[in-house]
This record gives structure tokens, sequence and C-alpha cells, in this order.
């Protein structure tokens, strides 16, 4: 397994695996539940620089030479800007609000979804691009990550735990309370 970050032309599988982290989330924005519709949602943010979802942002697992896991991660203090254009498409382009929260912030590089082909779950792909970022974030460069995990998701949550990931508190998030976790480097 090759963990490398994205290319541009990544953007189609990044959609994919970002979509099966945020599936609800994704419909809550788009105001359905129709999956050809949230994929060509994100599809069109991941193909896109200066978005929180943009290939830019994401690192991919290649196994045998295919994409087969995606995870989108950046500096919690870029939030607001990084968010602003999903949040104008979400304003103009559906004509729907849109407020779902604060997920991160500054003083954390945020995780903000992992997705990995459903064949390879649970045979250590996410454990290994997250052991890469913490590796490339915590270790190497001595930033503190973050992520949340859905309080329905524990199989997540003991993943997290194994690897070093601490609960900090909580946020609410499109309408849902989620647990905040942090993995902070060792001084």
């Amino acid at each position: 397994m090759m963990i490398r970050n994205a290319k541009q032309s990544d953007a189609p599988h990044i959609a994919a695996y970002l979509l099966l982290a945020m599936e609800d989330i994704v419909y809550d924005f788009i105001g359905t539940a129709d999956r050809n519709k949230a994929l060509n949602f994100l599809h069109y943010f991941t193909a896109r620089k200066g978005n929180q979802y943009s290939y830019q942002h994401c690192r991919v697992a290649e196994i045998e030479g295919k994409v087969q896991a995606a995870v989108s991660v950046y500096d919690g203090a870029m939030l607001d800007i990084l968010r602003e254009p999903v949040a104008e498409y979400i304003r103009e382009v559906l004509e729907k609000d849109f407020d779902p929260g604060a997920e991160t912030a500054a003083g954390e590089y945020y995780i903000d979804s992992l997705g990995v082909d459903p064949v390879l779950q649970g045979k250590g792909v996410g454990a290994a691009m997250l052991q890469h970022l913490i590796e490339e974030y915590a270790h190497q460069q001595g930033h503190t990550l973050g992520l949340l995990v859905d309080k329905d998701n524990p199989a997540a949550k003991r993943l997290y735990l194994r690897l070093g990931f601490e609960p900090v508190g909580e946020k609410q998030f499109a309408g849902k309370t989620l647990e905040h976790l942090q993995y902070t480097p060792r001084k």
C-alpha cells in the first residue's frame, strides 16, 4: 500500500470515499438522500482547489495501482476560508440555508473525513492512513490532530483510541452531537 498526496485526477475516487464517511451529512447539506447527487456535489469540490474537500487537502491509499481510500485533513484555523466555497454553493446554487456549526478550530489539524473501500474495511487500511497522518502531522511537524466521531460508531472510536487519540469534549455539527478526539504529540 502506498499513501500519497492526492492529485486532481483522483477526485472521483476521493468523492466516493468521503461520501462513505459523511453520507448523512452530505444529504443534509444538499437537501436530498440521492446518492448520485451527493457524489456529484462532492466531486464538484474534490476536483477544485481552495475548499475543505479539495484534493489539495487529501491523501489517498493506493493498493496495486488503484485508489482504495481517501482522507481529508487541513488546518482547523482555515475552516471558515475553506468552507466558504461550499457554503456559497449551497446557498446560491442549492438555495438552502447553511450553518452546520464549526467542527474544528485553530489549534488542530482536522481529519475531516476518512473513507475506505467497503471490501477493504477492517483490514488495516484506515488505521494505516491514520498512522501516516499521525507521523506526518504530530511526530514530524508537532501539530495536534483532531477528529469527530459519531457516538453510533463505537468501532471507529475504538480504533482512534487504540492509535492514541483522546476524548477532549463534544461538538455540535450538522444537527448531531459528536465526540471530539485529539492526538497530541508527546513532548
